[in-house]
């Protein structure tokens, strides 16, 4: 698929078939997570893939609160595969504080932007980018705050990792269609700015 294809093609998948993932496929799309750019070159992200159903159930268990299961949850837990994005701070502050990072950056805790956390959102993007290339579907979303200790704890992650994001992935659902949240998708003309916020994009 050509790239742009792929851009196009792109859309969070919130109900699978449950059909199984083949590992060579999967490790192609966890592979194409590692191709994102970090600050540094630190490389501090990690991918926790759950595909045991057990691994999965404990997972929604950990992460839903009590009562019966919304639409929107009971169409996520049809999903094959569930893979934690994990950033790693410390490998940030590690970097930046060897000696050829001299400058303002070099105390990762000053920050005003958290880059490890960005590294690993665009590992995510890349997840679900892959997963359109390899005929499959994909959703990222966020983990409540409150559950992410008992994440860690369910599945042996260490305290110095940060729970960023999950991706589901699997086989989209025969009748599972896109549902834009806004009826009008931004474009150049209303997002891009020429040299000075406000200035309309002139190429």
């Amino acid at each position: 698929m050509e790239f742009m294809e792929v851009l196009r093609a792109r859309r969070m998948v919130r109900r699978y078939d449950g059909t199984p993932v083949a590992d060579d496929v999967l490790t192609r799309v966890l592979a194409a997570g590692l191709r994102a750019p970090s600050a540094g070159n630190s490389q501090g992200r990690d991918l926790l893939v759950l595909r045991s159903a057990s691994d999965r159930e404990l997972f929604w268990r950990s992460t839903s609160g009590p009562g019966p299961a919304d639409s929107w949850l009971t169409g996520m837990r049809t999903a094959p595969v569930v893979v934690l994005l994990l950033a790693d701070p410390g490998a940030y502050a590690r970097r930046y504080a060897a000696p050829d990072k001299l400058g303002p950056d070099r105390d990762a805790s000053s920050w005003e932007v958290s880059w490890p956390d960005v590294d690993t959102g665009m590992s995510g993007l890349l997840l679900l980018l892959a997963a359109v290339e390899e005929g499959l579907g994909a959703c990222l979303f966020g983990v409540p705050g409150a559950a992410h200790d008992v994440v860690r704890a369910a599945f042996g992650v260490p305290a110095d990792r940060r729970l960023v994001a999950a991706v589901t992935v699997g086989r989209p659902a025969a009748d599972e269609a896109s549902r834009p949240s806004r009826a009008h998708r931004r474009t150049v003309a209303d997002t891009v700015h020429d040299g000075r916020f406000g200035a309309p994009w002139g190429g």
